[in-house]
């Protein structure tokens, strides 16, 4: 079994319900062109990179932190990195890429994604490990991250004819998710 990270939420009550619909979860992955053969090579996905998703995560992370405008989402307001906050959200953001592999987008998955939007906004952001950064990370800047989180995984897969599918089902999982992530940024009615 695996150990949760802290703060780590999936399927338990403190994770309230999403607001989308089954319906409109149903609907995007449409727009997207999910098909059951993408759940099937993210499971694949997750078995070939399971042990290494910690790496791929640091590698986003020096991303953002090369990037002041990025960074400045953690840092507490004596100007410095808030260090427990960054290793906390780090392991959820490892737990976020194992995840978005092998669980299956049911109820329980829809609500963490609206939790995980949440997060990002003055809703939720530092709540859940008591810290003191930023109140927002801007949805231009989730939107633009979109671009490393899909295109740097190439280089954990391999060259098999599996890695382009492999890949492809990962944009689309994380572009689906993203999407979500967007709710609670936009005025009502217009997500």
């Amino acid at each position: 079994m695996e150990e949760r990270p802290a703060g780590y939420t999936f399927g338990t009550s403190a994770v309230a319900r999403s607001p989308v619909t089954m319906t409109e979860l149903r609907q995007l992955e449409q727009a997207v062109a999910w098909s059951e053969d993408d759940a099937r090579l993210l499971r694949r996905l997750g078995e070939r990179i399971g042990d290494q998703a910690e790496a791929l995560v640091d590698g986003w992370r020096a991303v953002i932190g090369a990037q002041p405008h990025l960074a400045q989402w953690f840092v507490g307001p004596d100007g410095a990195p808030d260090e427990r906050y960054k290793a906390a959200i780090k392991q959820r953001f490892v737990r976020w890429v194992l995840d978005t592999c092998r669980r299956p987008h049911d109820q329980a998955w829809l609500d963490y994604q609206n939790e995980i939007g949440l997060r990002h906004t003055p809703e939720r952001k530092n709540r859940t490990d008591g810290a003191h950064t930023p109140p927002l990370v801007p949805l231009r800047f989730v939107v633009a991250f979109t671009a490393v989180v899909t295109t740097t995984l190439s280089r954990f897969l391999g060259d098999d004819a599996e890695c382009e599918p492999m890949a492809q089902a990962w944009s689309k999982a994380v572009l689906l998710q993203v999407a979500l992530w967007s709710r609670p940024y936009v005025k009502e009615g217009w997500w």
